[in-house]
């Protein structure tokens, strides 16, 4: 059963999070990689709506730099090791057309704000709230919600915008994200909840 919880939606001046949408998780070539041309269009209409609307926006990418960056993390995964500086695997897919003014975060866990300086560029922008968005639905995705709700954001998943690899692991964690940390709502939903949508 369920917690008893309160939907939350969106406050003032949400930002949007785009987490890992980089050509190694969305290029089925690469180990890393699936096919997900439904989660790109998802993305695109989001980035689409806060560009619009001047919201800030955010990317975020994989990159390890030297041996002794996640050395457990890649032990584990080693086809993480193919995710170097030099690599266009690291590059956010160019379906999504980053703007001049999309703040790009380098990470080596799972989460977004995991030995970054996310929270403190989301203060710089003003930030009251994040739509998170991208891949994996179970993995990198779920840890950016729950750091965010952690660090005292209102957080709202974008149901057709996220995806992953294991489609049952994709429904279990939004049935969970959903029941515990965050608001579940679809593309449409967060669309007209915007603020200059509503304002």
């Amino acid at each position: 059963m369920d917690l008893e919880r309160n939907s939350l939606g969106l406050g003032r001046k949400p930002a949007l999070v785009v987490v890992d949408m980089i050509r190694g998780f969305t290029d089925p070539a690469c180990p890393l990689g699936c096919d997900c041309p439904e989660v790109v269009a998802a993305n695109q209409r989001l980035l689409r709506e806060f560009h619009s609307c001047g919201l800030p926006v955010f990317f975020t990418t994989v990159v390890y730099h030297g041996p002794n960056q996640a050395r457990v993390f890649r032990r584990r995964i080693e086809a993480l090791n193919l995710l170097t500086p030099d690599s266009d695997w690291v590059r956010v897919d160019p379906r999504l057309d980053r703007q001049p003014g999309d703040e790009l975060i380098e990470k080596q866990w799972a989460s977004a704000f995991h030995g970054t300086d996310l929270v403190a560029r989301l203060q710089a922008v003003r930030a009251d709230s994040l739509v998170v968005t991208g891949l994996t639905t179970s993995g990198c995705v779920r840890a950016t919600v729950v750091d965010g709700l952690q660090y005292d954001y209102q957080v709202v998943v974008a149901r057709e915008a996220v995806g992953d690899r294991n489609n049952d692991a994709h429904r279990a964690n939004l049935h969970d994200m959903h029941a515990k940390y965050a608001d579940v709502m679809s593309v449409e939903d967060i669309v007209a909840c915007l603020p200059c949508a509503v304002g």
